[in-house]
Formats: C-alpha cells, sequence, structure tokens
C-alpha cells in the first residue's frame, strides 16, 4: 500500500524520536502486511527487496499467518494461558492476545518489544479482555535479565504455571555474536515445566541467491540480518519436544485454511516450529 502518513502523524513520529527517515523492520513489516504505520523510507526499503526478493512479501504473511495458528494450538490443545511474546512490532490485528483470549478470554500476555514506534502503540497491546490481562515491557530480547525481571512481567506472568515464549520474525536480526540460542535457553529457563517456544525464522536453505539479495538491500540501508540454515534454527529447540509436524516451512505447519493469508508453497523462505518444555 502507498497510504502516506499526515503531516500530524508524521511530526508526533519524529517527536517520539522514532527516526522516520530510516527504515525500520517493524514498519516494513507492517507495509508487507498492508498496514499503516510506515513512512517513505520503509516503504522505499520494502520495494527495493521486493524487486530482487519477491518472496518477501508472501513469507511476512506466511509468517503472521503461522502467529495465528501457533497461537490458537497453544491456547486450545495446549491449554496454556500465559504469552510471552518478544519481539512484538507494530500490532496488526489480530495480534496475539486477540487470537488468544478469543478462544481463552482468561489467557495472559506480555508483550516485549524495544522499538519506539511499538512503543507508541502500547495502548493498542494492553486493550485485554476483561478476564484476561496483558502487559507491555520496553526492553530489548537481549537483555533477559531486564524482561523477566521486570514488574510488568511478574505482575502478569505466574512462574508456577506454564507459560508459552514466542518469538516470531526476530532470532534472524540477532548476530551470532550476541549468542541467539544462549538468549533462548535463559528465557526457556525461568519457564517451569510445561512451557512452550514458539518461533519463526528466516533462511537461505529454500532459495538462497533471492533472500541473499533482499538481506543485501536491508544491510544497505543499516539493517543486518542473519538467515540461518535448518540445522542452526533446529538448536533453538534443543531439549525439547517437538510438536507435529516439527521445524517445517511456515506454510506447512498444521495449516487449517482459516487464514487467507497464507501463501503458496513456492512463496516461502522460513521455517516455524512449536515445542514443550519437559
Amino acid at each position: 500500500m502507498s497510504d502516506a502518513r499526515s503531516e500530524k502523524q508524521v511530526d508526533e513520529a519524529r517527536a517520539a524520536d522514532l527516526r522516520v527517515d530510516v527504515p525500520h523492520t517493524a514498519r516494513i513489516y507492517d507495509y508487507l502486511l498492508g498496514g499503516k504505520d510506515n513512512f517513505p523510507a520503509d516503504r522505499e526499503a520494502a520495494e527495493r527487496t521486493l524487486a530482487v526478493s519477491p518472496l518477501t512479501r508472501p513469507s511476512a504473511l506466511a509468517n503472521r499467518a503461522f502467529l495465528h495458528r501457533a497461537t490458537r494450538f497453544l491456547a486450545v490443545e495446549a491449554g496454556i494461558r500465559q504469552f510471552l511474546d518478544i519481539g512484538t512490532g507494530i500490532p496488526t490485528s489480530p495480534n496475539l492476545h486477540e487470537v488468544a483470549q478469543g478462544v481463552a478470554p482468561d489467557a495472559r500476555v506480555v508483550y516485549v518489544d524495544n522499538d519506539p514506534i511499538v512503543l507508541v502503540h502500547a495502548r493498542a497491546l494492553l486493550t485485554s479482555s476483561p478476564e484476561g490481562r496483558t502487559g507491555y515491557i520496553d526492553a530489548d530480547l537481549r537483555d533477559p535479565a531486564k524482561v523477566l525481571g521486570s514488574i510488568d512481567f511478574r505482575a502478569t506472568i505466574d512462574l508456577s504455571q506454564p507459560v508459552a515464549l514466542t518469538i516470531f520474525g526476530v532470532l534472524h536480526f540477532i548476530a551470532d555474536t550476541s549468542d541467539p540460542h544462549g538468549l533462548v535457553r535463559r528465557y526457556l529457563d525461568a519457564l517451569p515445566s510445561g512451557s512452550f517456544l514458539a518461533l519463526t525464522h528466516g533462511s537461505l536453505d529454500f532459495d538462497p541467491e533471492s533472500v541473499q539479495r533482499g538481506a543485501d538491500v536491508y544491510e544497505k540501508r543499516g539493517i543486518s540480518s542473519w538467515p540461518r540454515p535448518r540445522a542452526e534454527i533446529e538448536r533453538f529447540f534443543d531439549g525439547l519436544e517437538l510438536v507435529e509436524p516439527g521445524l517445517v516451512p511456515m506454510h506447512l505447519w498444521r495449516p487449517d485454511g482459516t487464514d487467507s493469508r497464507d501463501p503458496a508453497p513456492a512463496g516461502v523462505v522460513g521455517y516455524g516450529g512449536v515445542a514443550r518444555k519437559p
């Protein structure tokens, strides 16, 4: 979409130090999903990426559809009532708490993100069902101590009960030097038995040249990414019990025909999986 933000909205964004002249992954993702919370720099970066890597948009749509299916599975089949969603991004409806509370009104969700534009939208994220509860933590995935030690986390999440740790479309922006596998393990170590990990991750496995071209466009705009092979992504689930069908291309994880955003199989360049902590 090319719907431009109003001058007032741009001024408000600048006042919030959103750096609207610099593309940002959350706003690019919003544009790819057809949202309106993006600016010219984000749209330019997205269109240039699509020109060299047309799989980018269907992969974004597949990621969103996976979020919906995984959340429904966790709330309905696994009986999970608590969610810790890290790297939340701009709240595109239906968001995780809307899906979870749609089937389990008493579900509790804590959102975590360190992007100023997500903070601007935090009110939307904090609109809970009367029976449930939502919280928002302004923090980086790479700071588990801040997330797990925050007042909002402790006030919303009961660690005597299972929790679903959800990390969708984020880990491929975390460098190996930051030890992404170790970071995920630190979060999981804090959660009780019966908890779950659900994640998606971009990969070069499907169309290496196209994905690399897209990554190069991002890199030139100051956004580094590390799409990983399946074996490296599977390591995030070490010690966990993968739910069938295991770690698979996102669109192949329990497709149920409920989301029109599911793209054709040839248009996906990422994996998704859900696993239980014994």
